[in-house]
């Protein structure tokens, strides 16, 4: 059984690349511009879209959820 419910967690895990919101440490509301850039066992590297730093610390994959805005045509 836990070897199952480890394929679903990773599974669930978001890949390099995918545009992301984070939750702010200051008010804990979600904050948009930003993608994976690295995945670790229970923590995420995250990357600032704006400039493309690397932000300093990890978020824990319960602060961290996949963009929700909607996509344009354009983008």
């Amino acid at each position: 059984m836990a070897r199952l419910v480890d394929e679903l967690a990773v599974e669930d895990m978001l890949k390099p690349g995918t545009r992301v919101e984070v939750r702010t440490s200051y008010d804990r509301r979600w904050a948009r511009g930003f993608e994976i850039h690295e995945v670790g066992e229970s923590a995420y590297r995250i990357r600032r879209l704006s400039d493309l730093a690397v932000l300093p610390r990890d978020f824990y994959h319960a602060d961290v959820r996949k963009d929700r805005r909607r996509q344009t045509w354009w983008l």
